[in-house]
């Protein structure tokens, strides 16, 4: 009986030492996706209220008279960018064997250096709209005849004969014939803004008004392997940006390359083949280019280094010995060594 209980805790004590963590620090190395950034213009127009007298009395036969909104594509950008990639977790050693004395990591847990000072990749710079001015309102702008108006055409007809007086006056001032001209070229002009104010409110009641807004939206597209012309959005003028599998919209392809080119990573000699583990990791990735298509047309064409084409190289721990030190700064997108220096330990 006392043999087997001398068998059980030395069982016990050997599967504790065995299921003990390694001491370190577990890390990220990230994934590459590409993210693109399109602006899209939005018109939207409502006819003026008068516009169905518009060619009776200012001779402007051809305004619109029904409401009509509008999609513009202003232009798409390419963008590479990094996040964890959950299949490369690791763990650094950090113990008395091994130098590995700091390491940094950005907000998501991806590795930026070792032993040095890392750097955050730079956050993309979201699209701000240009302030709108506030739009005249054309009754601020109206006489009493005006606002007494019984019906549409009348409205029409003396607000027509406002918008004449109103050219009639800056004709008048242009040519200096008007009754009280201003005393210098600042007063001058100040007279010609009212009027030119005055004249676009009362036009909004036959030519409607037209407004513009443009959005940015942001799509994410992940390369992992070739592809050929691929389905990354769909554009309509008359609904702007649509599902993929709306027909509504016309196709914008993506294509991917491999380029089948991967950097090299020099190392000294004690860096290469070694049992020691160290648990830091890099990527080597690979060059692939980018072309993105509407329908047929080539629109826009980039290389870049992803990592889902490349591979992941373990660092030897004779590199974090007693002896020597490395530092290391890695790229916060690709995970590839930047900058690869080894020091010796003083």
């Amino acid at each position: 009986m006392k043999k087997i209980i001398t068998l059980f805790l030395g069982l016990f004590a050997l599967t504790a030492h065995a299921q003990q963590p390694t001491e370190g620090c577990t890390y990220f190395l990230p994934k590459t996706i590409i993210q693109f950034h399109i602006l899209v213009e939005k018109t939207v127009f409502k006819p003026g209220e008068l516009a169905a007298y518009s060619g009776k009395y200012l001779k402007m036969p051809d305004v619109p008279t029904e409401p009509a909104t509008s999609y513009r594509l202003i232009s798409t950008e390419m963008k590479s960018v990094g996040i964890p990639d959950t299949a490369q977790q690791h763990v650094a050693v950090m113990d008395k064997k091994h130098s590995i004395l700091s390491l940094s990591r950005d907000d998501n847990g991806i590795l930026l250096a070792v032993n040095a000072e890392g750097t955050k990749a730079e956050p993309a710079h979201p699209f701000v709209a240009a302030p709108k001015t506030a739009p005249l309102n054309p009754h601020d702008y109206m006489n009493a005849d005006i606002l007494a108006a019984g019906s549409l055409p009348k409205m029409a007809e003396l607000i027509a004969s406002e918008i004449y007086e109103i050219r009639d006056s800056r004709n008048q001032l242009t040519r200096g014939e008007a009754d009280n001209m201003p005393k210098d070229g600042e007063q001058l002009r100040i007279m010609m803004a009212n009027l030119d104010k005055q004249e676009r409110a009362l036009m909004q009641m036959f030519t409607g008004t037209t407004e513009r807004d443009t959005t940015e939206t942001t799509l994410t597209f992940i390369p992992t392997k070739e592809v050929n012309k691929q389905v990354l959005f769909r554009f309509s003028k008359r609904l702007g940006l649509v599902d993929n599998d709306d027909l509504a919209g016309r196709p914008f392809y993506i294509s991917v390359q491999d380029l089948h080119y991967v950097p090299t990573l020099n190392l000294p000699d004690d860096g290469k083949k070694s049992k020691d583990k160290s648990g830091i990791c890099v990527n080597l990735p690979g060059k692939i280019r980018l072309s993105l298509y509407d329908g047929l047309q080539l629109c826009a064409k980039t290389e870049c280094y992803a990592t889902q084409f490349g591979r992941t190289e373990e660092l030897s721990g004779e590199l974090f010995g007693k002896k020597m030190t490395t530092r290391i700064v890695l790229d916060p997108v690709t995970g590839n060594a930047r900058k690869l220096e080894v020091v010796p330990i003083q």
